[in-house]
């Protein structure tokens, strides 16, 4: 089974949320552990005992690690290994896009089982084009793992690049139908999903992606599940709604994060 049906199944068994790692500065010290890997680690791995057997999946952001050099990257590894032993499907919020042997690097770095980052799933972002990102695609596809391509984001500023046309076809859509295509004919769902932000008012047409979906923009940026319904259109059950700040302020109790991820789930 490949990576997008696994997520699919997830979403059924748990419920379609996705859930964010963000160790920023602000939840660190607001949950008492500090500013420092020590804080990074106990934020990481308390999340980890929150949502893990929750949640269809968990996405944490790499940035906020990558802040702490070699330490926090070890950090992650832990994080990342945390969530395969406990059976929890994980997608790295890395966000890397380059071209040729530079784009296998990061593939293998990961999405190649074995590896000290590896994860089910990895965010990319394709402004060298889509076809660039067919070395993580390729290998995601041997390894069962995913990618998230970047198409529609939920920033102000990306609705207004990514709604301008090329050849009567807006660059959000273009990104989504590129997809697709290596999604076709495939039995079950596809393992290339795609990010859609709720907050985009004219969002790209999904239904023939057969694919994931990446739904941020829920809760601390101002979109509501009633807008996840609104983008997703026909491909409900194919769309993930992320939320990470509205979660992570009810911590640092587990049994409180537990019940904010609940309070998130009655209402996708």
């Amino acid at each position: 089974m490949g990576f997008g049906q696994a997520l699919v199944d997830a979403g059924q068994r748990l419920g379609r949320l996705c859930v964010g790692i963000d160790p920023h500065p602000a939840l660190l010290d607001s949950w008492g552990v500090g500013d420092n890997v020590d804080g990074l680690r106990a934020f990481s791995l308390r999340c980890v005992e929150a949502f893990a057997g929750r949640v269809a999946v968990v996405k944490p952001q790499v940035a906020f690690y990558e802040r702490y050099g070699a330490a926090g990257f070890f950090v992650l590894e832990e994080t990342l290994a945390a969530l395969r032993e406990s059976h929890c499907l994980s997608i790295a919020d890395a966000k890397r896009g380059d071209i040729g042997s530079t784009m296998e690097g990061y593939a293998r770095a990961w999405l190649e089982p074995g590896s000290p980052l590896e994860a089910d799933a990895l965010t990319l972002t394709a402004y060298l084009g889509v076809g660039s990102l067919a070395p993580a695609i390729e290998r995601a596809q041997v390894s069962g793992k995913g990618v998230f391509v970047m198409a529609a984001n939920s920033n102000p500023e990306a609705e207004h690049f990514q709604s301008q046309e090329i050849g009567g076809t807006t660059i959000a859509q273009f990104m989504v139908d590129a997809c697709s295509a290596y999604n076709t004919g495939k039995s079950g769902v596809g393992d290339v999903g795609v990010v859609v932000g709720a907050t985009v008012r004219t969002p790209p047409d999904l239904e023939s992606l057969n694919g994931p979906v990446l739904m941020p923009g829920v809760g601390a940026q101002g979109a509501t599940f009633a807008d996840v319904d609104r983008v997703a259109g026909r491909v409900r059950d194919l769309v993930f709604p992320s939320v990470s700040r509205s979660v992570l302020s009810a911590g640092p109790s587990v049994a409180d994060l537990r019940k904010r991820v609940a309070t998130c789930l009655s209402r996708a």
